[in-house]
């Protein structure tokens, strides 16, 4: 069964007590359970990780285009948190690996300050998708079915 990998940056482990004027009063835990019932009506699966640390997603995303090449993945939908502003890595790790990533943030980045507008991971995603809380999970993973 095909999967789609969900993965999220630093502080994301802190959702629904951080800060949830911005970011909302869901967990994390609540975000995977409401992607796993979008990727059942496609038939997927979903792992859901979160990670404080660069060098793991640059990991992470090295093998989902791995296995998106051999069929068990369909692609990731990333909140790469505040590493969208700051890690060529990252977006070097997506383009190399040439995995369909949706880039994903809960808050609406370029109505917040100065230093979130810029994005090192939109150019080389298939999406980006801002501002519409937890829903915007939902929707990138109906934007990897199409």
């Amino acid at each position: 069964m095909p999967a789609v990998l969900v993965l999220n940056g630093p502080n994301l482990n802190l959702l629904g007590t951080r800060e949830p004027e911005i970011y909302g009063s869901q967990t994390l835990a609540d975000i995977g359970q409401q992607c796993e019932r979008v990727a059942a009506e496609f038939g997927w699966t979903v792992e859901v990780r979160q990670t404080n640390h660069e060098g793991v997603l640059v990991d992470w995303l090295q093998e989902a285009g791995a296995a998106v090449r051999t069929g068990s993945l369909i692609g990731v939908v990333l909140n790469p948190g505040a590493y969208t502003h700051t890690s060529v890595a990252i977006r070097d790790a997506i383009e190399g690996a040439q995995v369909p990533v949706i880039e994903v943030h809960l808050s609406n980045v370029h109505a917040r300050e100065a230093f979130r507008h810029q994005s090192y991971v939109s150019p080389v995603a298939r999406g980006v998708i801002i501002g519409l809380g937890a829903y915007g999970y939902e929707l990138a993973i109906r934007a990897l079915a199409r």
